[in-house]
């Protein structure tokens, strides 16, 4: 192991995170760089084509537009893999923001009487802030302390934004999100997951079975493409199979499409946004600390846990990664990303092991990665826009599958019933309450309760120990 990728002083670390040449590249050696950067160069363009139709929908479902989630994917993969602590990971729009960012848009966009530019001007500046957090962490080496969270916890947390994804997006499917009847009249469902449930039910009479057609459609192809073969980009065949059947065949269904409720998709990308806040009162503030932290734990979580799988996957012989260097990255991912119309954006664990399984070798594969996708991106605005947004909500609903995982339960379960219980208490409370709420809840109970038994244990081998001496 490299001891200088690893400095132990503030001033060490400040030193490595703003040292390009590190020692991720270590596999970029002279006799072989031509095929690692091959072997990159497939990976990332097998990533690039996965990953657009992704970032549209995990977009789309935190109330931005399309085009937020290419632009979001492309300059975080970008920025972490320029500042970031890990050779493999890619860096996107991920499940586990969808709740936090919703709920900004939710209370501070159109929903609530504000608009969609203050929304996301706010958002820009509570991320700013995360990341300003997140560089501090890591110049004073809080990385290691990420590694502190329970695993039941982290995997009930994912469980339950998997519900809250897969429900939330019921009405994309149905065919009744932001229902237009031509007539000028937008019946718009959006709010929590009760309410778009109760709406959804509400207007059960306006479902329309071809979109439910095509949302099946597209989570089918992809779920089965994939396991196929990870070569195969399954979201890409499933979306264009269903966006030419609707263009063709369903053409006269009044499908809704991705430009009926959003328009063309421009393909000037990056257009600088400042920050801003909504006003000057307690609930601002208040919300502000609730963001950030948001925002700080999910970089921190995710990061961290998607850096260690990805050395794992990839049978990491050489230079580990580095939670220090990873929370920098993070920070820089944080501040920069959303300036330009993107968002919050952290370690993507299906992207990353994708990428791993393609070939990627070194971080020049997430370079590729960003250039190939905003480059499809650009070329395929005008047919982006042509999709279905019951393929979104199918692709949504895909991600929300493959984000539960049955060994990772068992695993859970066979280290007792509290982590057991620990898992199905994290996976009710994340959907039913918010993100925040139901992970620090879990957080205090968790460890108040380990304390507890922790203390029993002690004074029962006392009492033990008593016994044996008299």
């Amino acid at each position: 192991m490299n001891k200088d990728y690893f400095p132990t002083t503030p001033l060490g670390r400040l030193k490595l995170f703003f040292t390009f040449n590190d020692s991720r590249w270590e596999d970029l050696k002279r006799g072989s760089w031509f095929k690692t950067v091959y072997k990159d160069f497939s990976a990332g363009l097998i990533v690039a084509m996965t990953a657009i139709p992704m970032a549209m929908g995990f977009a789309i479902a935190m109330g931005m537009r399309p085009e937020h989630g290419i632009i979001a994917g492309a300059l975080a993969c970008v920025v972490g893999r320029t500042f970031g602590g890990s050779k493999y990971q890619v860096y996107g729009p991920t499940a586990a923001f969808i709740p936090v960012i919703a709920g900004l848009f939710t209370k501070y966009g159109v929903a609530s009487g504000g608009s969609f530019e203050t929304a996301h001007s706010f958002l820009i500046l509570v991320s700013m802030i995360s990341g300003l957090i997140l560089i501090v962490m890591g110049i004073f080496g809080f990385g290691k302390f990420a590694k502190l969270v329970p695993n039941s916890i982290i995997v009930g947390f994912t469980v339950g934004i998997a519900v809250a994804i897969a429900l939330t997006n019921l009405e994309d499917i149905l065919g009744i999100e932001s229902f237009k009847d031509f007539l000028g009249q937008d019946e718009e469902i959006k709010g929590g997951l009760f309410h778009n449930i109760n709406a959804a039910f509400q207007n059960i009479d306006k479902i329309n079975m071809w979109s439910v057609f095509l949302g099946v459609l597209t989570f089918t192809l992809a779920k089965v493409l994939l396991r196929i073969s990870i070569f195969i980009p399954g979201p890409v065949i499933a979306i264009a199979t269903a966006t030419i059947l609707s263009a063709t065949v369903l053409a006269d269904k009044n499908i809704i499409l991705v430009k009926d409720l959003y328009g063309s998709i421009p393909t000037n990308f990056f257009v600088f946004t400042p920050p801003s806040m909504p006003g000057f009162n307690g609930g601002v503030y208040l919300d502000i600390i609730y963001f950030v932290c948001a925002i700080v734990f999910v970089s921190g979580v995710e990061s961290i846990l998607c850096s260690s799988m990805s050395d794992r996957i990839a049978q990491n012989n050489g230079t580990p990664f580095n939670p220090d260097k990873e929370f920098f990255g993070q920070g820089m991912v944080q501040i920069i990303t959303p300036l330009v119309q993107g968002f919050p954006c952290t370690g993507a664990l299906a992207r990353t092991a994708t990428s791993i399984k393609s070939g990627a070798q070194s971080p020049m594969a997430g370079y590729f990665k960003a250039v190939l996708k905003l480059s499809m991106a650009f070329f395929l605005a005008q047919y982006l826009e042509l999709i279905p947004m019951a393929c979104i909500g199918g692709i949504l609903v895909w991600v929300a599958s493959n984000m539960i995982k049955v060994h990772e339960i068992k695993e859970v379960k066979h280290h007792g019933k509290f982590e057991f219980f620990m898992l199905i208490y994290t996976a009710v409370m994340v959907p039913v309450t918010d993100f925040l709420t139901g992970v620090l809840s879990a957080l205090i109970i968790y460890f108040i309760i380990k304390k507890f038994l922790h203390q029993k244990g002690e004074k029962m081998d006392v009492k033990e120990l008593d016994v044996h001496q008299n």
